[in-house]
C-alpha cells in the first residue's frame, strides 16, 4: 500500500494567503468608512464612494472566505492553526467592519433638526446594537469551532449539510448588500435608521439561534456537470456582473430569510398535523 506523501510547508502557506487576504479587506472597509464620514461631515458628496467601497470590500471577503478552507483542505494542509485564523479573519472582516459600517452609514448621520431629543437615543440604541452584532458574530465563531456533529433545533433531510444559526459572513453580506444597493449615500431619516437598526438586530439574533441554515459544503464544484447546470452557471455569472446591485441584495435576502421560513414552515406544520414540537438537539456548527 502506498503511504500518501506529506504535503510541502509551501502548501500551508496558500490558504493562509487567502485568510490574510481576508483581513486585508476588512481593514480596508473600516478605513473607507472613517474616510466617508469624515468627508460627508464636511458636506463632500464624494463620501458616498467611501461607504461604496466598504460595503464592496465586506462582499469581496465573502466571496473568497470559503476558500481558504477548501483549499486546505483540497491540498490536504487543514491545520488547528488555520481554522483559529479564520475565526480571527472573521471576527475583523465579518464583525467589526459591517459594525462600524451599520452605525456610520446607518445612524451618525440622521437628521434630527426636527426632533433633536431624539439624537442620544438613536445613538445609543446604534452603539448598543451594532457592539451586539459584533458580539453575536463573534459567539457564533466560537460555537463553531468548540461543538462537533451540529444538529439544529429543526433538523434537516438526513444526508444534507447544515450550519447551526446563520453564518457570519452571510449576516455581514446582507449589511453590505443593503448599503451597496440603496445608492450608497446614509441614512438621514431616523424612521429608516430604525429599520436599520431592527434588521441588525435581527441578524445578531439569527447568527446565536438554533435554526438551521443549508451550508452547501456538499456542494462538489470538481464534479463533471450537465450542459443544463453550465448554462445555468453562465446565466448567474451573467446577472452578477452586469445586474450586482440588486442580484447580490436578492441573494443576501433569500438566504438570510431562508432559516426564518423554514423554521416559521415547521412550527405551522407541526401545529397543523397536531404534532409535538420536536426536542433542540445540542447546538454546534455545520456537519462536516
Amino acid at each position: 500500500m502506498k503511504i500518501p506523501k506529506p504535503p510541502r510547508r509551501a502548501a500551508y502557506a496558500l490558504p493562509t494567503l487567502f485568510t490574510a487576504g481576508n483581513v486585508f479587506l476588512g481593514f480596508l472597509s473600516i478605513f473607507q468608512t472613517i474616510e466617508g464620514a469624515i468627508r460627508q461631515a464636511a458636506g463632500d458628496p464624494s463620501s458616498a464612494q467611501n461607504f461604496d467601497k466598504a460595503a464592496a470590500f465586506i462582499g469581496m471577503g465573502v466571496a473568497i472566505d470559503g476558500l481558504d478552507g477548501r483549499i486546505a483542505r483540497m491540498t490536504n494542509t487543514v491545520s488547528d492553526f488555520g481554522r483559529e485564523m479564520d475565526s480571527l479573519a472573521d471576527v475583523i472582516g465579518f464583525g467589526l467592519a459591517p459594525a462600524v459600517l451599520a452605525f456610520v452609514w446607518g445612524v451618525y448621520f440622521v437628521d434630527f433638526s426636527q426632533a433633536p431629543i431624539g439624537r442620544e437615543h438613536l445613538y445609543q440604541a446604534g452603539y448598543f446594537l451594532s457592539f451586539i452584532f459584533l458580539l453575536c458574530g463573534a459567539m457564533r465563531l466560537a460555537r463553531f469551532n468548540i461543538t462537533t456533529n451540529a444538529v439544529p433545533s429543526n433538523p434537516g433531510r438526513p444526508g444534507k449539510k447544515y450550519f447551526v444559526g446563520l453564518p457570519i459572513p452571510a449576516a455581514a453580506g446582507m449589511l453590505a448588500a443593503i448599503v451597496y444597493f440603496v445608492g450608497r449615500t446614509p441614512v438621514t431619516n431616523w424612521m429608516a435608521s430604525v429599520a436599520w437598526l431592527a434588521l441588525v438586530a435581527l441578524l445578531a439574533f439569527l447568527m446565536v439561534c438554533t435554526w438551521r441554515y443549508r451550508s452547501f459544503k456538499d456542494l462538489n464544484l470538481l464534479h463533471p456537470r450537465s450542459p443544463v447546470s453550465i448554462v445555468l452557471l453562465g446565466a448567474i455569472i451573467y446577472v452578477f456582473w452586469n445586474y450586482s446591485r440588486p442580484a447580490l441584495l436578492a441573494l443576501g435576502t433569500f438566504y438570510c430569510g431562508s432559516g426564518v421560513i423554514v423554521k416559521i414552515a415547521g412550527a405551522l406544520k407541526r401545529k397543523v398535523q397536531g404534532e409535538p414540537a420536536a426536542a433542540g438537539e445540542p447546538e454546534g456548527n455545520p456537519i462536516g
